[in-house]
């Protein structure tokens, strides 16, 4: 499975594009995967604080960003759920390291898409919600920042595997 089926089945599986055609949903993914790849790679200006508690019932959290405090926070107990996975399956190249630099890549990137870049990457994705004259109105397509994210983490991170790979396969646990 390339990272760009991986990608549609992400939108897929988003409540709103349950009706959206295969075409539509390809057609976003490999959007999202070229803004993802055509972002600079950046050192993340930001604290990165670990604890744990990112696996609860039917929940795995990785990292979350607080933009007020400019920190990401790990969560060490979700990347060793992932890093067991990955061995699971015979990953061995994904290392616990590989994982928290994609985790914090992937949280930065979220906060980067506030603003030009977003609107940018909605403009690329060119999902018209409404059109009066000579106004268009661009729609968020929900998923399409995640899969911009997971695509910057792997370029970040120095993964052989794909963050898209890896967590399809940590849902794989779920379902």
């Amino acid at each position: 499975m390339t990272d760009e089926d991986l990608a549609v089945a992400l939108l897929r599986a988003t409540p709103t594009h349950e009706n959206r055609t295969e075409e539509q949903l390809r057609s976003w993914a490999a959007t999202a995967l070229v803004f993802g790849d055509e972002l600079p790679l950046e050192d993340p200006d930001v604290r990165v604080v670990e604890e744990a508690n990112g696996v609860t019932a039917g929940l795995v959290t990785l990292a979350e960003y607080d933009t007020r405090t400019r920190t990401v926070t790990v969560h060490t107990d979700s990347l060793a759920l992932l890093a067991d996975v990955a061995a699971r399956k015979g990953w061995t190249d994904v290392t616990p390291a590989a994982l928290r630099k994609a985790a914090v890549a992937h949280e930065v990137v979220h906060h980067r898409l506030h603003g030009g870049l977003g609107r940018e990457l909605r403009r690329r994705l060119d999902h018209v919600v409404c059109r009066v004259g000579a106004f268009t109105v661009r729609g968020h397509v929900v998923g399409a920042d995640e899969v911009v994210a997971h695509r910057y983490a792997h370029r970040a991170s120095g993964l052989r595997r794909s963050p898209l790979r890896l967590s399809a396969a940590l849902a794989e646990l779920g379902g």
